[in-house]
């Protein structure tokens, strides 16, 4: 195989190219929704048990505050990336 420059050492550049290849082969196969469901669904459950853990909420109001919960994981997530050096957020850009 190509990849491997010695023994036990992999050739960064050509394993990153393969594993892109492998994601559009499986995403050219499959229904890429179907194939995250689960980890999506439990994604979003992780939300519903943060604001009602007893279960005692109205399925309704649950899915509305676990909404909003979600939303503030995301701004969080958003203001952590604002305060990180610059210097790495440039290094970042370039990568992708």
């Amino acid at each position: 195989m190509g990849f491997v420059l010695s023994k036990g050492t992999f050739d960064p550049d050509e394993m990153a190219l393969r594993g892109r290849l492998g994601a559009h082969v499986t995403h050219s196969r499959h229904d890429s929704r179907e194939i995250t469901r689960k980890a999506r669904e439990a994604f979003l459950r992780r939300f519903e048990l943060e604001v009602d853990p007893d279960g005692r909420l109205e399925p309704g109001e649950r899915r509305r505050r676990a909404a909003h919960a979600r939303k503030a994981y995301f701004i969080r997530l958003a203001m952590k990336r604002r305060k990180r050096p610059r210097a790495k957020q440039g290094k970042a850009g370039r990568d992708s």
